[in-house]
């Protein structure tokens, strides 16, 4: 059995092509509808650090849900929560080369909507002519990016999207593995959206507590805990005797969250699991991604992605 299941996992290994993915946002922070506009561009500058003036995630969404348009550009790597959270603020992304950017990268971002709104009339960084904008054409742009964003872009629909990729129908509990319980935001905004289809099926190992209602003051996690933090209602999970439990087989599905800060239980995983029961989940920002030859393998930044390795 353990040589079947490695010749599978060789052969799916050298057939497999990473799928996209990229961030998401919860639902519960997407306005309703199109906030009062005041400001054309919203305060915030990537990599201008006084313009990080926020110390909550109200005041910070209040000055995306007021503007027109927010800036946003590739930092360490093209995806960034930034471009989602000013989606779900009712604001417009004025994304700076956002051309340059590779299909697979980012690939949910509505790319075509955005670049239209940009190039409405009037529109230039860090002003609008207000006597050449055509707002009726705005509302319009920003309500189908709304109902885009509603549809596509949230950590519940991001889940949704990789368990259809891999094709996984069971009902059974799914097991998501990570290094440490660390921010992080891929990580974490997946496991949001599987718990949120699966509620308490979804045992994540360990556990990742700052994403539940019952956790205290976010406030020194990465990004002051902004969009990712105190999501999820703290169900009862059984976390106990992991391993015993995947010799068992118990697990529907494993899930590796963040495969380059570790994958804890891989080798015996691969020895107990077939290929197409396991995925992979790679969420850093540019890098020689070795995880990418790997079946049902996730990645953010596709100029990472390295065809044709061999071996972790």
């Amino acid at each position: 059995m353990k040589i079947l299941l490695a010749c599978m996992l060789f052969v799916s290994q050298l057939l497999a092509e990473p799928y996209p993915i990229n961030f998401s946002i919860p639902e519960c922070k997407i306005v309703a509808e199109i906030p009062e506009k005041t400001l054309d561009f919203a305060p915030l500058i990537p990599g201008d650090m006084q313009t990080y003036i926020y110390h909550d995630e109200d005041s910070y969404y209040k000055d995306y849900e007021r503007s027109y348009f927010a800036v946003t550009r590739k930092k360490h790597g093209w995806d960034c929560m930034r471009h989602y959270e000013i989606l779900a603020c009712g604001c417009i992304p004025y994304f700076i080369d956002l051309d340059k950017c590779d299909d697979n990268t980012m690939y949910f971002l509505p790319r075509e909507l955005i670049q239209e709104a940009m190039n409405l009339e009037g529109v230039s960084y860090p002003h609008i002519d207000h006597t050449k904008f055509d707002r009726a054409k705005y509302d319009e742009i920003l309500n189908k990016l709304l109902d885009y964003t509603r549809t596509h872009l949230t950590t519940e629909a991001m889940a949704r999207y990789l368990l259809e990729k891999i094709e996984y129908t069971g009902a059974g509990k799914i097991l998501f593995l990570s290094p440490s319980t660390m921010p992080d935001y891929m990580r974490c905004l997946t496991l949001i959206g599987l718990k949120q289809l699966y509620q308490n099926s979804v045992v994540d190992f360990p556990k990742i507590d700052h994403i539940y209602s019952t956790y205290g003051d976010v406030r020194g996690l990465y990004g002051r805990g902004m969009s990712y933090t105190k999501i999820l209602p703290d169900l009862p999970v059984d976390r106990t005797n992991i391993e015993e439990r995947i010799a068992n087989r118990e697990f529907d599905l494993i899930i590796y969250g963040s495969v380059h800060r570790g994958t804890p239980y891989l080798e015996f995983v691969q020895q107990v699991y077939e290929p197409e029961k396991i995925a992979y989940i790679c969420g850093e920002d540019w890098h020689g991604c070795t995880y990418s030859h790997l079946s049902n393998f996730f990645l953010r930044e596709f100029e990472a992605y390295q065809p044709n390795q061999s071996g972790h």
